[in-house]
């Protein structure tokens, strides 16, 4: 797996999500078509940290797939070849499978975020996803997503 520091900035490019549904922070490490992990900092500025729930603030467990999704999409997006990106190509959540929590995910936490390509098959993409808290494994799954041209 080859270092590979994708920043803020450049994540903005390949996804549509922003504050404060954008759940990943970086892109630390790539494997062209093979897999990626991002990070996400979780801090007690989380909006979702207000209800979810005062007194014992857990990050909610949907939103750890959505991080673990949008990983999966900046791997996509990041993928393809440059004949097939475009602007008006979005990937779409198609599915999930597997899914599991381990543990709790709670402020002061960095999810690392791990994407494993297991297969293209025309224009969906099938990923088994980890979120994972200082080695411990805290969510899995496998998702799929499927690549539309918004002009169509």
């Amino acid at each position: 797996m080859t270092e590979l520091c994708l920043e803020i900035t450049e994540i903005l490019k390949y996804l549509p999500h922003r504050p404060p549904f954008l759940l990943i922070d970086r892109i630390v490490a790539l494997e062209e078509k093979k897999s990626m992990t991002a990070i996400k900092n979780v801090t007690m500025n989380e909006p979702f940290f207000a209800g979810h729930f005062p007194q014992q603030p857990i990050m909610p467990g949907v939103l750890i797939l959505e991080a673990m999704a949008q990983t999966a999409t900046v791997f996509a997006f990041y993928s393809l070849p440059e004949e097939v990106k475009q602007e008006n190509t979005i990937f779409f959540f198609a599915g999930i499978d597997k899914a599991r929590f381990k543990r709790k995910v709670i402020p002061g936490d960095q999810l690392r975020l791990h994407i494993e390509l297991l297969k293209i098959r025309h224009d969906i993409w099938k990923v088994a996803a980890t979120a994972t808290v200082d080695g411990e494994l805290a969510c899995s799954a496998e998702l799929m997503s499927i690549r539309k041209d918004l002009d169509k």
